[in-house]
């Protein structure tokens, strides 16, 4: 679970990101699990976006998602939604609260 500041954190990091997800008018299938999985893998932080044509909202297509890969939904914005998952193996972010125990 993501601290208040931890959310920000990866929220500014979010920012310049393009949306490398989309989804659109299909449900969503086990290929776009697949992408997001793998972009979560390489780099942690996944930018999205539900297209117009999408029955879901953001909201629904980012916690779908977010289930299906184990990751966490850390904003939702109109269209666009942000996922963080930490790489275990190895981990390319250190969050706020991390950077202090060390």
């Amino acid at each position: 679970m993501l601290t208040s500041k931890q959310r920000a954190f990866l929220r500014s990091m979010a920012n310049p990101l393009e949306p490398i997800l989309h989804v659109g008018k299909g449900e969503l299938s086990d290929a776009i699990f697949k992408q997001a999985d793998d972009a979560l893998t390489a780099r942690e932080l996944l930018k999205g976006k539900a297209l117009e044509a999408c029955p879901l909202t953001s909201r629904e297509a980012a916690e779908q998602i977010a289930a299906a890969v184990h990751a966490e939904v850390v904003q939702v914005i109109g269209r666009t939604f942000v996922l963080y998952r930490r790489n275990e193996k190895e981990p390319k972010i250190v969050l706020p609260r991390e950077a202090r125990k060390n």
